[in-house]
């Protein structure tokens, strides 16, 4: 890794503290109710593929600590397994996005059906009562999956997911106001922000502990968005994928 910049600038400008919110709601309609029973598309190693697992309003706002935690452990499961592989992720109050790679569809749903009983019975323990998990279902039906294969909609996914709390408003809520980049997402391992142009990559905080991706191996996802233009920490996403 290269050279740190300055802890007391970095420090205050990359993420900030946030208390917990509830986020308990309804139960989920319309596009929240979890994605259509079509056929899968067609996957290959070339591809990008961005993941929405939504969760059922029983488990709460996924922004806590412990939540996190739940999803980071399932990440570290996911690398050691290998079935797929991590690139980006983001956990917002109700869903996870990721951006995945996976050699074929066999590979990646293999890979999804690991992650997701790593997840849910990780946040199942964390909403247990101390002596006993939860019991229920965490995530709502099946995954929302959309390939892509082009250096813009690869630039614009990454963005999309990195910058989600942005979208929700989650970065001007309480601390977590004038961060840079949000603190349940995988941002801070990623190289490729404008901010980061001519300079070292910052420090991350030594009370952070990062959510666990895979370097990407796909054309589109390491090279093929640079084409497109820079992506900001400072972009807001307003067009749903």
């Amino acid at each position: 890794m290269a050279r740190s910049v300055r802890k007391r600038h970095v420090q205050q400008e990359l993420f900030r503290h946030g208390g917990k919110r509830k986020g308990a709601g309804g139960k989920p309609k319309g596009s929240r109710a979890g994605a259509a029973h079509k056929k899968r598309p067609r996957i290959a190693a070339s591809h990008g593929l961005h993941v929405v697992l939504r969760v059922t309003s029983e488990v709460g706002n996924l922004r806590r600590r412990e939540m996190y935690q739940a999803f980071r452990g399932a990440s570290i499961c996911a690398a050691v397994r290998e079935r797929m592989r991590i690139v980006h992720i983001s956990i917002q109050r109700t869903h996870v996005h990721m951006i995945v790679e996976a050699d074929n569809k066999k590979q990646l749903a293999r890979g999804m059906q690991g992650f997701q009983i790593s997840a849910a019975r990780r946040v199942n323990t964390a909403l247990g009562d101390g002596v006993r998990r939860r019991r229920g279902a965490v995530f709502v039906d099946r995954y929302h999956l959309v390939v892509f294969d082009s250096p813009t909609q690869a630039r614009h996914t990454v963005s999309y997911v990195l910058n989600n709390w942005r979208k929700h408003a989650e970065d001007r809520d309480g601390a977590a106001r004038g961060a840079l980049v949000d603190r349940f997402s995988s941002g801070c391992s990623f190289a490729g922000w404008k901010e980061l142009e001519n300079r070292p990559m910052w420090q991350i905080p030594a009370d952070h502990e990062p959510l666990v991706v895979s370097e990407p191996r796909a054309w589109v996802l390491t090279t093929g968005w640079r084409l497109v233009g820079p992506i900001s920490a400072r972009e807001v996403p307003s067009q749903r994928l």
